[in-house]
């Protein structure tokens, strides 16, 4: 569903690949038959963009976190089970790591009853363990908070651990690699890519302090045009990133004040160029932004589980959370200019990148053969 799943399944693939090992990164929906994955996925995309009342619904009768019983999704998932089972038979597969809740849900049915051989250790993407990454039968569960791994072994009683969030190396700046002016100011090296974008929101908005709107892949987006006008009335330079949605991108361009992007290949040099990201998923755009330096502000979430991750995210002190359009530029006043708010942050982000999850995916085999 969307980008960021996949963009987490190629970084550990590339991870895998530089310690010597080799992966297979696999879409589980795929292995649906009937064509159900292609359906599931449609469905998902329309009720997110059309009608979120729906998917609200849907996520506190299937996903939320608490207790009550409350349907699964494995017998969803089981349907997939055939086709992975003899995927990791042919492939000589050591694990299976799902980055995708209906991919857990599989591999804890499959572990449970016998049928996959191998350890399956889950890489929660969220920042709220909601229930359908939850199975007993899963192997280890791998988490971005410290927070969410305990409340991985809370609802499974399988051994939980924190990594942080997974990115690519381009969004990772070492510890010690700015540079510290005489006003303070921890700089982000630049890249001759931040440098393009700073020159391309210099034309766009002299002054103006570029702050990104984000919609995700499949460009999701409560009220965009209202959020533009608001920071263009305010001194900002709105940059929206529409994703694969031609429509917003077609619709937003006649706003004056705004720089409208499409789909974008260098996320790492626009995201150091900017000052600030309006954050309304929790996903991976805003891990990216945290590993950059780039402070969040959740605004206006998509329901479920962006909701319940925004809010999450501004409890843990990483980001913040604008409940209306006032609150949104009280935080991006104090979090564009250079200050004691704006360090806090950057450094409360940059915080959570602590393990690589590859590194302990190299020995869950042997742990998974004590413990059964």
């Amino acid at each position: 569903m969307g980008a960021g799943h996949d963009t987490v399944a190629a970084e550990l693939l590339r991870r895998v690949r530089e310690r010597g090992g080799d992966a297979l990164v696999v879409d589980v929906l795929a292995l649906l038959p009937y064509r159900l994955g292609g359906l599931l996925r449609l469905f998902y995309r329309g009720s997110v963009r059309h009608f979120p009342w729906v998917y609200a619904a849907l996520y506190r009768w299937f996903l939320r976190p608490g207790p009550g019983r409350r349907p699964a999704g494995t017998a969803l998932a089981r349907l997939a089970g055939d086709r992975l089972v003899s995927l990791a038979d042919r492939s000589g597969a050591d694990a299976v790591v799902p980055v995708f809740h209906l991919g857990a849900q599989l591999t804890g049915h499959l572990r449970s009853r016998g049928r996959l051989p191998v350890p399956s250790a889950v890489l929660v993407v969220d920042f709220v363990v909601h229930r359908q990454w939850q199975h007993p039968g899963n192997d280890l569960y791998l988490c971005l908070t410290d927070d969410a791994a305990r409340e991985a072994r809370g609802a499974t009683g399988v051994p939980a651990e924190a990594c942080g969030p997974v990115v690519a190396p381009a969004f990772r700046i070492a510890h010690g690699t700015g540079t510290t002016g005489t006003t303070g100011r921890t700089r982000t090296p630049d890249t001759p890519a931040a440098d393009d974008w700073r020159r391309l929101f210099a034309r766009h908005g002299p002054g103006r302090p570029p702050v990104l709107l984000s919609s995700g892949a499949w460009g999701v987006a409560s009220r965009p045009e209202a959020t533009v006008r608001l920071l263009a009335g305010a001194g900002f330079l709105p940059v929206v990133l529409c994703g694969d949605n031609d429509r917003l991108r077609r619709r937003l361009t006649a706003l004056p004040g705004a720089l409208v992007l499409g789909w974008v290949t260098d996320m790492p040099g626009l995201l150091r160029a900017a000052r600030a990201l309006i954050d309304n998923a929790a996903g991976q755009t805003a891990a990216q932004a945290l590993a950059v330096g780039l402070p969040v502000v959740g605004h206006r979430p998509i329901p479920g589980h962006g909701a319940d991750g925004v809010r999450r995210m501004a409890a843990l002190g990483v980001s913040e959370a604008a409940e209306d359009d006032a609150a949104l530029l009280v935080a991006l006043r104090r979090l564009t200019a250079d200050g004691p708010d704006r360090r806090a942050r950057v450094a409360a982000g940059r915080a959570l990148f602590r393990a690589d999850p590859v590194a302990r995916l190299f020995g869950p085999a042997d742990a998974a053969r004590v413990r059964r």
